[in-house]
């Protein structure tokens, strides 16, 4: 059966100054997210389903929803703060704005996906080959296979000339994930990558292996992100800003003996819109590949 990608298009995108899920990038208006589908839908995704907030549901279908729909199946699903709470969940967290973290939006897809599927950020851009490698994984699998994969990418080939970033530093042996340990800043400094943390900065050496949220999973993997989402609640569910996020809970599914997690790799360089300044440098980069004949200057035919 065809896969189903998962894109998480939620995020308040602070950082960034605007909704840049559905920003302009492309030479006809496409958003960076155009880019990403097409690249998928060539590399024998049968669906998509985005995780968006009702708040811009509107230009969400007017500027991409629209367009898609008309060249593959599409669904979009909603996250909110009071998506999976219980009425008490939600009084506790009352003073809560930040979204929930990137496990909450995938269960709030639950229900739409039927398939083994990849989950993405609507903001990154992968490469084709990411989706390529991970469409001929996931194509292998059965709908309760627990043997999920992750696409990683060699750090400095995901960094942002803008400002620092959040990478989960990836450990593999056999091509299995050990461990993942989330980074929360990760900058250039004097033309080498540091790592900060509160009780000293680390030199990294860029050849890190990285976690960019590019998932390979079965619907198995929902019953793991349920029990994670659930503990996450019983101790967090009154902090303001903490998140559940994927690759805290992946790494405990395999801990756990829940699953495991092929590790692929891509040697594409990402690129991304975290701060204002990237946007530019993706168009630029957008335009290379359109004229050099990696993308057609309109990506959809049928619009």
């Amino acid at each position: 059966m065809k896969p189903t990608l998962l894109v998480m298009a939620a995020g308040m995108g602070s950082r960034y100054g605007g909704v840049k899920q559905i920003d302009a990038v492309g030479m006809h208006g496409e958003t960076l997210l155009d880019f990403g589908v097409y690249d998928a839908f060539h590399s024998g995704y049968g669906k998509v389903v985005f995780i968006i907030r009702k708040d811009i549901e509107n230009d969400f279908c007017e500027r991409l929803f629209d367009r898609i729909s008309k060249n593959m199946d599409a669904e979009y699903v909603f996250q909110s703060r009071e998506s999976l709470l219980t009425v008490e969940e939600i009084e506790k967290s009352k003073g809560r704005t930040k979204p929930w973290g990137t496990i909450h939006a995938v269960l709030c897809a639950r229900d739409a996906i039927k398939t083994p599927f990849t989950v993405v950020n609507a903001d990154d851009y992968y490469g084709r080959s990411a989706y390529k490698t991970m469409g001929a994984y996931l194509e292998g699998l059965r709908n309760e296979d627990t043997t999920h994969a992750m696409v990683g990418f060699q750090l400095e080939n995901t960094m942002s000339p803008s400002g620092s970033v959040t990478r989960a530093i990836c450990i593999a042996e056999n091509e299995e994930l050990v461990s993942m340990e989330e980074n929360p800043k990760i900058l250039w400094r004097d033309g080498k990558v540091v790592s900060l943390h509160e009780d000293g900065d680390i030199e990294l050496t860029g050849k890190e292996l990285v976690s960019m949220n590019f998932f390979g999973f079965t619907p198995k993997a929902f019953d793991s992100f349920e029990e994670y989402w659930e503990d996450f609640k019983k101790y967090s569910i009154e902090d303001p800003k903490k998140e559940c996020l994927l690759p805290s809970g992946v790494s405990e599914m395999v801990v756990k003996g829940e699953g495991s997690l092929r590790v692929l790799s891509s040697n594409d360089r990402w690129f991304g819109m975290t701060y204002p300044e990237d946007k530019k440098m993706v168009m630029d980069e957008l335009r290379k590949k359109i004229e050099s004949g990696y993308y057609p200057e309109r990506l959809w035919e049928r619009e």
